[in-house]
């Protein structure tokens, strides 16, 4: 896997002419390392360069790919709720230094007072110090967080702004309930849940961004696989709604382009609503991550590249946007194992 992402990449970036070679390499390297499905595009801001999709939706079976695939693209979620939220901020809905509790205060005498002057910028650029969770963690259960999808959101974040604060002082706390505090602040600025604002996104770009397993909707959608290669049979998680604004989107790799395409526009000074300054502080404000975007520069090339991964446990998706060459790769797969999530973060 990891010359699966790393070598088509490179290649993305280093080719002149796009098309058929490249597919075939790619098929190669999918049948290699058995992933039932891979899409992947290069994209310019005005252009998509190439764009393929290659194998089968579902493990043995003639399920072929089709280019209106969905995938769940995990973490890189996180890149369109800070996005929302930037649109919101320039809207005058909420402020980058809104606190938390400024907009819950019920929930403050009960919290943790490490955390009562954390804002929406410490959650978006992972500056709150709080703990991870994810998929994966125990607790809470689901007996003890119950109500509509939003209160469930509400009562999980009540429940982790009750937990012992991250105690190493770090650069970036890498935690998923960041965002679905950040979501729960979009809420009330606005009075619409989070997937409104997010359905509301996909309207104006004119795509559609989904919620949860594709094949939950539609059988005929792309299924997740395990290390195991065991498909994920459609199933309604709980855990995936309470973390809908930290990882739980799903969108094909064309609709996806859309949105890549926007940032790439908005890097070049091409934006009718950020300026080009405001979008290289979005991608690279903050040293190792900024709003929703991991970054680096090259050391060669002196190149900067924003990126971010997706690995929701039966997926994995990435996107590498290259400022300075006005080029975007996107790399989507329905398979993850443990060394592909590993692999997948080795491409610098």
């Amino acid at each position: 896997m990891k010359r699966l992402f790393s070598t088509l990449i490179l290649l993305a970036f280093s080719t002149i002419t796009f098309g058929q070679s490249n597919s075939s390499f790619a098929d190669s390297i999918r049948v290699k390392y058995k992933i039932p499905e891979l899409a992947y595009a290069v994209v310019s801001p005005d252009n998509i360069l190439e764009i393929q999709t290659l194998g089968v939706q579902r493990v043995n079976s003639n399920f072929k790919a089709n280019s209106n695939d969905k995938f769940r693209i995990g973490s890189i979620t996180k890149t369109i709720t800070s996005y929302i939220s930037a649109v919101l901020v320039k809207q005058g809905k909420i402020k980058w230094d809104t606190k938390f509790f400024d907009l819950y205060p019920e929930l403050k005498t009960q919290s943790n007072l490490a955390y009562y002057d954390l804002t929406l910028q410490d959650f978006l650029t992972f500056r709150a110090n709080l703990i991870k969770w994810s998929y994966g963690n125990i607790t809470p259960t689901e007996k003890e967080i119950k109500g509509s999808n939003q209160q469930q959101r509400y009562e999980f974040v009540s429940w982790i702004l009750q937990q012992n604060p991250v105690t190493e002082k770090q650069t970036t706390y890498w935690s998923n309930p960041g965002y679905v505090a950040a979501g729960l602040m979009l809420e009330k600025a606005t009075g619409k849940a989070y997937e409104t604002l997010v359905e509301e996104l996909g309207i104006e770009l004119g795509i559609n961004l989904g919620f949860g397993q594709p094949n939950l909707i539609d059988k005929n959608q792309p299924w997740g696989h395990d290390t195991n290669l065991k498909p994920e049979k459609p199933n309604l998680n709980y855990k995936l709604n309470w973390l809908s604004s930290a990882g739980n989107i799903n969108v094909s790799l064309p609709d996806f382009c859309k949105f890549i395409q926007l940032q790439l526009q908005g890097l070049s000074g091409k934006s009718t609503i950020f300026t080009k300054e405001e979008f290289e502080y979005f991608h690279f404000g903050l040293p190792e991550f900024a709003f929703g975007w991991k970054w680096f520069v090259d050391e060669k090339s002196n190149f900067k590249y924003s990126f971010h991964d997706g690995n929701p446990g039966t997926f994995l998706t990435r996107v590498l946007i290259c400022k300075d060459t006005g080029k975007a790769f996107v790399i989507f797969s329905n398979v993850q194992s443990d060394e592909s999530r590993r692999r997948a973060k080795d491409i610098n």
